[in-house]
């Protein structure tokens, strides 16, 4: 244990409550929880908190698509991704949204404090503007050709071809990606944050003497001098209506950028646990405060998390971060994650082939203190879980396990025996094995304190491989054949079980889930702490189960197949496929006479359900005016809950023959546009349109 009791404040970037987690999200959150383990498993105080992004236009976009409203969308988002961060291991204590009371509060405060400080402008700009949406126009939904290489449907902020960087106005040819019109420029007054004021108080705090604590990386450090050098700006931090958002007080029709009150969210989330569980918000807060607080973020949010939210909480009278640690991206076998190759993994998909414990313990083995990309290649996953984790590591229990429920009813040896056998020179040559493994405590500790973690894992495979040889060179096997030998049968085993347990405690941090069935093996009553490492328990084990299995490669290549989505199929919004972009090949021409014979009609849904042994169905109770409901099969149970469908109006073929399927009959069909899987909308008719109207 450490002398010294600290009170740590941790969190993760916020999600964005407009998909769902994948690999690439999970780096942050598996090294957070990791980081956050060790130090309860230290006996410190720690929370861990985080919160689902929620504001903005792209999801006030697809709520309106969908047909719900943004808080049924977001309520919906944070249920998938509080169910796939459980899944994967990762404990917030407290997962909270940005779309909250204490959120509203927070923003409000810290703007009217800024405000009375001096550090709000306001001015007014010209923006781009979609006539036919009636909106303006974030640059991500700006489309047009790039101004230096030519290359069409690039966003309006930069050039994916030739990396160019430029305004939206610059683009040739814009369009809405929205709507497909030209965009118009119209002026609009907005609030700005003088970030410039802060400019010396920044550099101070990124650029300590040699003496005093680095809150940054020193490659993050290095980074940050370049946005010194080119000057700060003023920060646009208002957006006008239509906008999902909060409202900035006494200026109607404007609205917080999700950027100023998302990191804000980190507060929320800790005032909302601090009233449940009884802490002083104020005393981790206030300017000044003895409490630690660290961000763990990814390296493209490094502008926002280094320079405005110090600053903004500088100039709010609140504590700055203690640091603020980035990580780079996440790689798939040395490319950048596609969904054309299979390789932009949701969490789900992930879950339903393979251990979310493997993913843990990968990233852990690729993960360090630097703000470097780490690549997932299948092979080596397969070698590091095959190998080094059950190869090396469950191999020990396994082993030795069988001996002391055979010979030894499952009892270890008693600890004034084992001490002896220890100190017994003519016992065997690897004398002390428990306290070799401990002498590597601190360098571990050490390892996870600095985020460290591929020496941790290489550490403890050392270790590991010193436990196996040991059991090898003492042959257990031959041992048990000599009734003369038992005791120091007994011996070797008990001694390999205790280092297995060691083993255990150093891993803990990165497979919590595994760490438990160990503890349930063991017999353990308590759960395996820190400061358990020094202690030699007489215990009693369990009859030792698997307690991992192999991979198989089948499991990824099934992984990766149900990953695939053409590209031709890639689309850039919820709701209209980007410029150029290639579509389905148009069908044959038919009559208007043929097309007559279909009947659509305006259906409400009624009730929604999942359909029991069926994964791609819903089975929706619907509406179309004729006194009585119908029953539809829809094949859109990866696209939507049941929940977020019943009450919607939506199009429905009424006309369509009865069929007759194993879950029973299916009496029309629901329209729906998309490549399918997550990535399919049904389609919404305008509101006034009733059930029963026919679609003409």
């Amino acid at each position: 244990m450490t002398a010294a009791r600290r009170r740590i404040l941790v969190t993760s970037a916020l999600p964005y409550a407009n998909g769902p987690i994948h690999l690439g999200h999970l780096v942050e959150y598996i090294q957070t929880d990791i980081w956050v383990r060790f130090q309860k498993m230290r006996g410190h105080e720690c929370w861990y908190v985080c919160a689902d992004d929620t504001h903005g236009t792209p999801i006030m976009l697809r709520a309106e698509q969908e047909g719900v409203t943004p808080e049924e969308l977001i309520r919906r988002m944070h249920a998938e991704h509080t169910r796939d961060f459980a899944a994967f291991r990762v404990a917030f204590d407290n997962y909270y949204s940005t779309h909250s009371e204490e959120n509203r509060v927070l923003a409000a405060d810290i703007y009217r404090r800024l405000q009375e400080a001096g550090h709000i402008a306001k001015r007014t700009i010209k923006q781009a503007y979609d006539p036919v949406k009636q909106m303006f126009l974030p640059d991500r939904f700006i489309r047009g050709e790039c101004p230096r290489c030519g290359a069409r449907d690039q966003y309006g902020d930069a050039c994916e071809v030739c990396g160019a960087t430029y305004a939206p106005t610059d683009l040739k040819n814009p369009v809405s990606a929205l709507s497909g019109a030209t965009p118009v420029e119209k002026e609009s007054e907005h609030y700005f944050f003088r970030l410039g004021d802060f400019e010396g108080r920044l550099r101070e705090w990124l650029h300590p003497d040699i003496t005093a604590v680095r809150h940054v990386q020193p490659e993050v450090a290095n980074k940050l001098t370049e946005w010194f050098a080119a000057g700060l700006k003023d920060w646009d931090i208002s957006r006008d209506a239509p906008y999902f958002g909060f409202e900035i007080p006494g200026a109607p029709g404007k609205y917080f950028y999700v950027w100023l009150d998302a990191p804000i969210g980190y507060m929320a989330s800790f005032r909302n646990l601090a009233d449940r569980a009884g802490l002083d918000f104020d005393e981790w807060w206030r300017a000044g405060s003895p409490t630690e607080l660290y961000h763990f973020i990814g390296k493209d949010i490094l502008y926002f998390h280094a320079l405005f939210w110090p600053a903004m909480l500088e100039g709010a009278g609140y504590r700055k971060p203690t640091a603020v640690w980035a990580h780079g991206f996440l790689t798939v076998a040395g490319q950048k994650m596609s969904k054309s190759r299979g390789t932009f993994i949701n969490a789900r998909t992930y879950l339903e082939h393979l251990d979310p414990e493997y993913l843990r313990y990968y990233f852990a083995a690729k993960l360090n203190g630097h703000v470097e990309d780490i690549d997932l290649n299948f092979d080596d996953f397969i070698a590091r879980i095959n190998s080094d984790l059950i190869g090396k590591y469950v191999n020990i229990a396994s082993r030795a396990a069988g001996f002391i429920t055979k010979f030894f009813q499952g009892k270890l040896i008693e600890s004034s025996r084992r001490d002896q056998y220890i100190q017994d020179s003519q016992v065997s040559t690897d004398l002390g094995l428990a306290i070799r493994l401990l002498g590597s405590e601190d360098f571990i500790a050490e390892a996870y304190e600095e985020r460290e973690y591929h020496k941790v894992v290489r550490e403890v495979m050392r270790l590991a491989d010193l436990v196996n040889q040991f059991f090898d060179k003492n042959k257990p096997w031959e041992l048990a054949k000599n009734t003369n030998q038992r005791l120091r049968l007994h011996q070797v085993c008990s001694e390999s079980i205790n280092a297995f347990r060691i083993l255990t405690i150093y891993l803990k941090p990165i497979l919590p889930s595994l760490a438990e069935k160990v503890r349930k093996f063991l017999n353990l009553d308590e759960s395996l702490r820190w400061e358990d490492l020094q202690y030699y328990y007489e215990m009693k084990i369990n009859t030792y189960e698997h307690l991992a299995t192999r991979v198989e490669m089948k499991s990824i290549e099934a992984m990766l197949e149900q990953s695939k989505e053409s590209l031709s199929m890639k689309t850039t919004t919820p709701e209209t496929p980007a410029a150029g972009a290639a579509i389905e090949p148009i069908k044959p021409e038919i009559t208007i006479d043929e097309f007559g014979k279909l009947d659509l009609r305006i259906a409400r849904i009624v009730k929604a359900a999942h359909v029991e042994g069926a994964d791609k169905l819903l089975q929706l109770t619907v509406d179309i005016g004729e006194g009585r409901t119908r029953n539809v099969f829809a094949g859109i149970r990866s696209a939507y809950e049941p929940s977020a469908l019943e009450g919607r109006l939506t199009v429905v073929v009424a006309n369509l023959a009865p069929r007759k399927m194993k879950f029973g009959v299916s009496e029309g069909m629901v329209l729906a546009a998309g490549p399918g899987g997550q990535e399919l909308w049904i389609l919404s008719p305008d509101s006034g349109a009733q059930p029963g109207m026919r679609v003409k």
